[in-house]
Parts: C-alpha cells; sequence; structure tokens
C-alpha cells in the first residue's frame, strides 16, 4: 500500500510540473503570434438606395431572372458558376449622313446658307475621323462594362451626326464639317484681361489648350485656391497615418498641382464666358489634315453662321461641343450645366491649318475677317456672319480734370469714363450683356468692388438663366 501510494503521490507530482511547464511555453509564444482576424460568418451586405435609371446612364434594361435546378446549397455556395450575372450591351453604330438632302433633314437652313455646300461633297465625303470616332466610344464601353455608372448615356454615344471633308472645286479651299450637338465648354482664365474669375462649376479646367504667355505681373484669379490645394495635399501626404495606397493617389495629384501651378504662372488662356471657341475631340489633331488649337471655325445653327476658333482639345469619344459665349449667343438659358442645342442639328465647319501665330488674346475683328475669307473660298454665305462685340467691362479710368477755356454757358458733356461706360454696353442681341460699372455702380453700390476696384464682377454672376 505504501508503494502504491508514493506511486500516485508522484505521478500527481509529475504532472502537475509538465502542466506548469506548458503553460509557460505557451505564454512565452503567444504575445508574439499575431492575432488573426475573425473570419465574418457573413458577406458585406450593400445598403442604401439604388437609382437604376442613374446608374444605367439612358440604357434601355432588359432583365430577366433564370433559375435552373442544382445540388445542395452547401455545394452550391462554393461554385462561381453557381449564380451569375451576365451582362451584354447591345449597340448599334450610326451611318453617317453624306448627301446634301441628308444634311439638310438635320439642318434645313444649312444648303441655303452655304450654297456652295452641295458642289464640294465627293462621292465618299466621309472622313475616317467619324468611323475612328465611334471605335474609341465601343473601346470605352467595353473596357467600363463592368462599371455601369462610367457608360457613356445614350446622349453622348449618339452626339455625331456625320464628319465630311470638304474641298471647293474652284478654290481648293478644305474644311471639315461636323453634325453634332452642342455641350458647354466654360473653362479658361485670363488675368490680364479679367482679373476676377467667372466662376468654377463642376468639372471646371482654368486653362484652355490654345494659350500665350502672360503679358502683365496680375495673378491669375484661380492660382491661390490651386497653391491652397496644393498645400492641403502635401500636408495629408506628409502625415505619418496616411495609407500607402492614399500617398500613392496623393503623389499624383501634388505633381499635377504643381504642373499647374506652373502653368497658370506663365500663361494667360482663353474665357469660355467671353471667348467664342469650339473644342475638338483629341483624335481630330492628328491624321493627314490634323486640326490645331488656333484653326478658324463657323458654327452654323439655324439661319445664324458664328465665327469662331478651335480652343480647346476634349476627349476623344466625344464630340460637339462650345464655348459659353458661344451657346449663351444661341439660347441665353444657356449654363455650363444647361446645354443650349441638345438635337444633332448643330453644324461645324473647321479650316485645318489656318492657325495664326503667335498666339495671343483673340482679336475678335480678326477673327470675323479670317473666318469671311475663309468662308467665301467654299462658295460665300448667303447672310452675313455674326459679328461679335468685346464684352470684357472696361477698367475705370479716373475723368479728366475740366477744361479752364470751358465757358460756363455751356453745358459740360459727358466725362469720357460715362461716355466710355455708355457705348460699352452691348445690345440684348449679344451673347452676354454686361452692365457698365458705373451704372451698376449707381443703380446698386452694394455691388461696386471694395477691395480692388480694377477687379470686375464675372458676366456670368451678371446674368441668371
Amino acid at each position: 500500500m505504501l508503494v502504491l501510494f508514493a506511486a500516485l503521490f508522484a505521478a500527481i507530482v509529475y504532472r502537475w510540473i509538465s502542466l506548469e511547464q506548458w503553460q509557460r511555453a505557451t505564454a512565452t509564444e503567444i504575445p508574439g503570434t499575431p492575432t488573426p482576424a475573425p473570419t465574418p460568418t457573413r458577406p458585406p451586405v450593400i445598403s442604401g438606395k439604388l437609382d437604376t435609371a442613374k446608374l444605367f446612364n439612358g440604357i434601355t434594361l432588359h432583365s430577366s431572372v433564370e433559375t435552373i435546378p442544382g445540388a445542395d446549397a452547401t455545394m452550391e455556395r462554393s461554385q462561381p458558376d453557381s449564380y451569375v450575372l451576365d451582362l451584354r450591351l447591345q449597340a448599334r453604330v450610326p451611318s453617317p449622313n453624306k448627301t446634301i438632302e441628308e444634311l439638310a433633314k438635320v439642318s434645313p437652313q444649312l444648303p441655303t446658307l452655304l450654297p456652295g455646300l452641295a458642289s464640294m461633297l465627293s462621292a465618299d465625303p466621309v472622313s475616317p475621323l467619324y468611323a475612328q470616332l465611334y471605335d474609341t466610344k465601343i473601346r470605352m464601353l467595353r473596357e467600363n462594362l463592368a462599371r455601369l455608372d462610367l457608360l457613356l448615356s445614350r446622349h453622348n454615344f449618339f452626339d455625331c451626326q456625320t464628319v465630311l471633308q470638304l474641298q471647293h472645286p474652284q478654290s481648293h479651299r478644305k474644311a471639315l464639317l461636323l453634325q453634332a450637338d452642342m455641350d458647354v465648354d466654360s473653362d479658361g482664365s485670363d488675368a490680364d484681361r479679367m482679373p476676377a474669375s467667372t466662376g468654377a462649376p463642376t468639372n471646371f479646367k482654368p486653362s484652355t489648350s490654345y494659350r500665350w504667355p502672360k503679358k502683365t505681373a496680375a495673378p491669375n484669379p484661380y492660382l491661390a485656391a490651386t497653391e491652397d490645394e496644393l498645400k492641403r495635399a502635401e500636408a495629408e501626404y506628409a502625415l505619418a497615418t496616411t495609407a500607402p495606397a492614399r500617398k500613392s493617389s496623393l503623389r499624383n495629384a501634388i505633381a499635377q498641382l504643381r504642373a499647374e501651378i506652373g502653368t497658370l504662372k506663365k500663361y494667360s488662356f482663353l474665357i469660355g464666358a467671353i471667348d467664342p471657341f469650339i473644342v475638338v475631340p483629341g483624335a481630330f489633331t492628328h491624321g493627314p489634315a490634323p486640326i490645331k488649337p488656333g484653326d478658324y471655325a463657323l458654327v452654323v445653327f439655324g439661319d445664324s453662321t458664328y465665327p469662331a476658333i478651335v480652343g480647346d482639345i476634349g476627349p476623344n469619344d466625344k464630340v460637339g461641343e462650345a464655348s459659353l459665349r458661344i451657346a449663351k449667343q444661341i439660347n441665353p438659358l444657356s449654363t455650363p450645366y444647361n446645354r443650349p442645342v441638345s438635337d444633332l442639328k448643330v453644324s461645324y465647319i473647321i479650316f485645318p491649318g489656318t492657325t495664326d501665330k503667335p498666339f495671343g488674346p483673340p482679336d475678335l475683328e480678326k477673327i470675323q475677317a479670317r473666318c469671311e475669307t475663309l468662308v467665301k473660298e467654299l462658295g460665300g454665305t448667303s447672310v452675313p456672319l455674326h459679328h461679335w462685340q468685346n464684352i470684357i467691362p472696361p477698367s475705370p479710368t479716373p475723368s479728366p480734370t475740366p477744361s479752364p477755356s470751358l465757358s460756363p454757358s455751356v453745358t459740360p458733356s459727358p466725362s469720357p469714363t460715362a461716355a466710355a461706360s455708355a457705348s460699352a454696353l452691348p445690345s440684348p442681341t449679344f451673347a452676354f450683356p454686361v452692365p457698365s460699372p458705373v451704372a451698376t455702380a449707381q443703380t446698386n453700390p452694394t455691388l461696386a468692388p471694395t477691395s480692388s476696384p480694377a477687379v470686375k464682377r464675372s458676366p456670368t454672376k451678371k446674368r441668371k438663366p
């Protein structure tokens, strides 16, 4: 019995020592081993209300649910092909207008406005740029099919009626004719001509492709905001808590902002609210007859023809865009968010290779004269081109001291400043009526600038659509 008791006691002691050693070993190993994240018992649930109409961006949607018998739920849950959504986008590629009759169906006044147009249409006048444009649209659809919110809308897919190559049989003047709608470009800034900003709507850019070296030391009106944005990006990038993925994004943003700041300090640009210009896709700047910024152009809508220049380069998959100045002349209700023409009834006639260098602030009279000459080489127009007037508010100048020789009996004439202000008032038919700074200050003193008399209010702020 004594021997059995001793053996039992030894076994208990040995077991106790073994447990003690195991607990110590476990205690030293656990802190060095990272605790694995718990496996979720259910996938994340998509919450919130989805607007299907916006998600599919104007695309006609045909949907159905098909079911087939399967194995048990445990088995089917593990099979990728057991729960599938198939996406198939069907898009009809439109055919371009080729004949004068087809062009007239869209724009009935076009043959009358341009009597020589019919003689400039060859047997196959369609430019390769038309097929290239829709090839680009289709490629973008394929690339973005998994992102329905990024697909081109129905409006933007069918935004071009035709792209035709024209050449007059006698003058041999070449031109490119587009039939499209008209979106609005409000981009651009120029502190030399307009120190105040004209507003910054969504997707606004203070620069345009047409640019020239600054002529004064006046800072760009959007420079300060861009510099502040750069400081915020650099401060976030310097934080130790900023995630690596976010830092990579910030690094690219910082590089772009620095480049933009350098550009704003060095150059002046067109102003969408002031200057008559159009936008062409980037792909149109390549090829046998490339279109470049500064090339002269005509915008034809209804029974009017508007002289313009190519002022900006846009994305490769969209056509039909003009400056806010032109848009407001066609439709006074136009804004950066409200296009003047949604139908494909606008004709853009561009004259490749006609740009004049060096670039500089737009000379409206020169644009008028050059476009009149160029359109004569296409057979002329049946109505005069629209005449643009300078609508940039004049800088206030002090009234001159009255001449001592002025007779007291003679009624003094208005000061040159008041006369200039009165003559600067555009008629209601012009694109962008801008009240005179003098008249504005008299009718509403609160509108007079208080911080800097040289800064004028933006024309877009003067007139609400």
